[in-house]
Parts: C-alpha cells; sequence; structure tokens
C-alpha cells in the first residue's frame, strides 16, 4: 500500500488541432483505441497502485474534463496547477501530496499523453523499477530504446550494470542526460549503443527524492516542505506555486542528482506527438490512413480523420495531406506540416482554441 503514483496531465492541446483544444488535450482525446489517453494511463497502474494512491495534476482549464474521466480517483488527488511552471514544480507538488500521506512511500511519475498497449509488460517492469528504488539510495528513469535518431526527444546515457531488487531485469548507472540532439549527434548516439529516449517516466522512494532536492533544489525542497506540512495545501499551493522557477524536471534535479539508475523499457511506447504518430494506427485504404469511409482517385499518403468517424470524404488527386474534420472547423494540411500545426493555433480566434 505504499506505493503510490503521479499522473501528469497538463498540456496545451495545440498538435491535435482541431479535435485538440486547450481545455481537452491530446491526452483526453479518443484518438487511439476506445479510451483516452488518460484513462489507458490509469488503468495500466491496476495491480500496481490502488486508486486511492493515485494523483493527478492537471490545470484549471483541463480540471473539470479530468475529473469527468477519473471518477474512481479521489477528489482530493485531483489538483489543479494555479499557473504553468513546467515539470520540476508540478513534480515537486506531487512529492509534497504524497509525503503528507505517507512519508516513507515510493512513488512513480508517468506522463498521460502516451500510449503504451503492452499492459502486463509495463506493470512487471515497473514494479521492477519501484522494489529497486525502495531499496536503494537513488532515483530510478525509465527509458525507450531508440529505433531511430529522434532530435525530439532528450537522451539518457547509460553507464555499466547494476545489481537490482529484480534480478530479471537490466538495471544501468546513468551518466549523463543529453538535451535534444541535432539529427547527427542523434545517430552518433545510436551507434555507440547505450543511449535511451528519456520518456519522462521517474521511479523513487520520498525520502530520497527529498534528499536530493534539499542538496540541490532548496527552492522546490522548501515548497515540498510546505505542501507534505500544511493544514491546507490548496492555500500553499495558490500561495507560493506561482512564484516557483519554472524548469524541467531534468534540468533542475536529474542532471544534478548523486546517483541516478536507469532501467530500460521492455513495453511498446508511443508518444503520439503528431498526427503522423496517429495514422500508424488507423486503416489503411488504397495506400492512405483512415478512421472513417473514403473515396479515393489518384490519391495516396494521406491522413484523413473524422471526429465522428462518420464522415465520407473523397479525394481527388491530392497526396500527402492530414485532413482532420471536428463539429467546428476542418484541417487540411502538408504531411510535412505536422509539427507546425501548434503555429497555425495561435491565428485562431479564442473560440476555436
Amino acid at each position: 500500500m505504499n506505493q503510490y503514483a503521479l499522473i501528469l496531465a497538463g498540456g496545451s492541446g495545440t498538435r491535435f488541432w482541431p479535435l485538440s483544444r486547450d481545455h481537452r488535450p491530446k491526452q483526453l482525446l479518443n484518438i487511439i483505441g476506445e479510451d483516452t489517453l488518460l484513462r489507458q494511463a490509469i488503468d495500466r497502474l491496476d495491480g500496481l497502485v490502488p486508486r486511492q494512491n493515485i494523483f493527478i495534476l492537471t490545470n484549471h482549464l483541463q480540471e473539470a474534463e479530468v475529473r469527468r474521466q477519473a471518477p474512481d480517483i479521489p477528489a482530493d488527488n485531483i489538483v489543479s496547477e494555479p499557473v504553468r511552471r513546467d515539470t520540476a514544480p508540478a513534480i515537486a507538488l506531487g512529492i509534497g501530496l504524497i509525503k503528507a500521506a505517507d512519508p516513507h512511500g515510493v512513488m512513480l511519475v508517468i506522463p498521460s499523453d502516451q500510449l503504451i498497449q503492452d499492459r502486463e509488460a509495463f506493470r512487471t517492469l515497473m514494479q521492477a523499477a519501484i522494489d529497486t528504488a525502495a531499496q536503494e539510495k537513488a532515483l530510478v528513469t525509465v527509458g525507450i530504446k531508440p529505433t531511430w535518431p529522434c532530435p525530439s526527444y532528450g537522451y539518457i546515457e547509460r553507464g555499466k550494470e547494476t545489481p537490482c531488487a529484480s534480478p530479471a531485469r537490466s538495471c544501468r548507472e546513468v551518466l549523463r542526460f543529453k538535451e535534444k540532439p541535432d539529427t547527427e549527434t542523434a545517430a552518433s548516439y545510436l551507434a555507440q549503443g547505450n543511449f535511451c529516449w528519456n520518456a519522462g517516466m521517474f521511479v523513487w522512494s520520498i525520502p530520497a527524492v527529498c534528499e536530493q532536492l534539499n542538496k540541490h533544489c532548496p527552492e522546490l525542497a522548501s515548497f515540498v516542505e510546505h505542501i507534505a506540512e500544511a493544514p491546507d495545501p490548496h492555500h500553499i499551493l495558490q500561495e507560493e506555486f506561482p512564484s516557483l522557477t519554472p524548469i524541467s524536471i531534468d534540468f533542475a534535479l536529474m542532471e544534478h542528482a548523486d546517483r541516478v539508475l536507469n532501467f530500460e523499457a521492455t513495453f511498446d511506447w508511443d508518444d503520439v506527438g503528431s498526427w503522423i504518430s496517429v495514422a500508424d494506427y488507423l486503416e489503411s485504404h488504397n495506400r492512405n490512413k483512415t478512421n472513417t469511409d473514403i473515396t479515393v482517385q489518384d490519391a495516396s499518403g494521406n491522413i484523413v480523420f473524422s471526429q465522428g468517424g462518420d464522415k465520407h470524404v473523397a479525394l481527388l488527386g491530392v497526396d500527402n495531406l492530414i485532413v482532420v474534420e471536428t463539429a467546428d472547423a476542418i484541417l487540411i494540411a502538408n504531411r510535412d506540416k505536422a509539427d507546425d500545426i501548434k503555429k497555425i493555433v495561435n491565428q485562431l480566434p479564442d473560440e476555436l482554441r
């Protein structure tokens, strides 16, 4: 019962416009499978962390929908950040809330916007990471074996193998964290063979992470203590959180921590970063990908997504387009502009964001 989970469920909702909006970002959408990514993240924890030990961090724009999708999570465990302050303050908030519940607990931190379909493999590996974090005075990370030289992810350089709580699992010392590289540098990481993608999944005991925060992040350490000891954490949240330095957990803590261990994931993983990623999970039709009925002539490489899955789309003489239809908007974009969709969202009327 001393195992806890912190699910990060914020986000701006721009990459999957017009399906996503400020109040309904990627993790709150049904884009792959029957459930939303948030709901899948919660259900993956079955048998690993009891519902009453799951905490979800979101923001005021998305809080109502998060609560609607997570009725089985205690209401007090769903917390809305008053302002965005990046992952370090957000995770510090979670640490404080969990420390108040159990100062000797072990917690895992997981994003809500990643697709992991092999739940059993996920649970097995995360349990090994939890057991290791409970026994070792170290912060534990879970990385993804890279399949191509992606410049959009951070990387973790892995060192020598070290004993861990699960003899059947391989655990390695972390040498250093590398920020998002250019493609050439990423290719060199793959060639070396001892790098993994940083998936933003962490596991640690409350005593271990608090010790490291005290040593390397005194501002966050103080905030954690105030949250953990406060009769009314909500008051501390409103009072202190907005003044915390916006910084990622990697920059603030992980790159400076005394000892960090890494498990390489044995489960499937996809961060579903754009409509290009979604296309991998849609049905094929005459060299196009779609979730709805389409008629095509001289058209290939297109991605078609209908919010209701009930619109018939005809494609004539067009290639490599992204076509997304919702009740109030339609997106038509070149596939090679998938990562730039967020730029056009900033130009839209407020009611369409």
